[in-house]
């Protein structure tokens, strides 16, 4: 399974390729999801990061990305 950096993970922004999120370590490509449409989700998030404390905040659990094709984990420092 491929290791993502963050600086690695910004560069899968959705703008231009695909879109890929982190959460609790893990990256999800959320690519094919209509509420990911152009790398953002709900104005507020977008894609190329890292949304594990933002996923505190939200109406919906971290059980949403599973439902995603996990690409990776994410290595932090």
């Amino acid at each position: 399974m491929r290791e993502f950096t963050p600086d690695d993970l910004r560069k899968f922004d959705g703008i231009s390729g695909p879109a890929y999120v982190a959460c609790d370590g893990i990256v999800y490509d959320v690519s094919e999801s209509f509420l990911w449409r152009d790398g953002r989700h709900q104005v507020i998030h977008r894609a190329g990061g890292d949304l594990t404390h933002e996923l505190e905040k939200a109406p919906h659990g971290r059980e949403l990305l599973e439902r995603f094709p996990v690409v990776g984990t994410l290595k932090v420092k």
